[in-house]
């Protein structure tokens, strides 16, 4: 098993852990700050050193209760620790994003009824899809964005929490976001909640306060049938 740091800390950067299984390019710790892609959020990329060995993270996925570190080379199988340090700037900007898809999730949903269907963040853009049952118009969009830039700039704060299963499935926003979904395994749900905005069932990472995202500009909007409509934008 792995130890997840991200989930308590969104912002550490560095760490040190221990070599669980080493296979040519692939390492596995028993604990890591390497996200490992998961809700339209991509695994964290940096590096795995120790001494005089040094390798660049270029993926990372989960495997069971583990997470795999891809390398860009294989490094000796005698190495038993190794300190991770994350592509920093990277990892920041997937968590300026994620916040933000959250922030203009939950202004769609307050402010037009809409729920959302599926979202992707890279670390200069994002997108997101969602069901529109109104009249789709640049007017509209435009709105979109105002709300959804008040709110940024409320300094509401991001909290990460976790939720008993039974509690969170009663819970009416967490249902819109079809937690439901969440394994039934999974007996206690991560929660991360916009401060009078969203609550969403969440595993990613995200900043602290809604001012650390900036502002964001939408880039381009488009029909993808009857009801389904997509976001496009970049954070200034």
């Amino acid at each position: 098993m792995t130890q997840e740091l991200f989930l308590q800390d969104s912002y550490l950067k560095e760490f040190e852990a221990g070599v669980e299984e080493l296979e040519g390019r692939e390492v596995t710790l028993d604990a890591t700050a390497f996200y490992p892609g998961g809700g339209g959020q991509p695994p964290d990329k940096g590096t795995l050193s120790v001494g005089p060995v040094h390798a660049s993270v270029v993926d990372a996925r989960r495997e069971g209760g583990r997470v795999v570190h891809v390398l860009d080379r294989a490094i000796p199988n005698t190495v038993k620790k190794l300190r991770g340090e994350l592509d920093w700037d990277r990892r920041f900007a997937h968590m300026r994003y994620h916040t933000a898809l959250h922030v203009l999730s939950g202004v769609i949903w307050k402010g037009f009824d809409a729920k959302v269907t599926g979202g992707q963040m890279h670390a200069d853009r994002a997108r997101m899809d969602f069901s529109f049952p109104g009249e789709w118009t640049a007017e509209v969009v435009g709105e979109m964005e105002g709300l959804a830039n008040e709110a940024l700039a409320e300094e509401r704060p991001v909290r990460v929490y976790e939720l008993p299963r039974e509690e969170a499935l009663r819970n009416p926003d967490l249902i819109r976001t079809q937690i439901n979904l969440v394994p039934e395994r999974v007996k206690r749900i991560r929660i991360v909640e916009i401060e009078g905005l969203d609550t969403q069932a969440d595993g990613g990472t995200h900043v602290a306060n809604t001012i650390e995202v900036g502002e964001l500009e939408i880039t381009g909007h488009k029909s993808k049938g009857r009801q389904n409509k997509r976001l496009e934008f970049a954070l200034r």
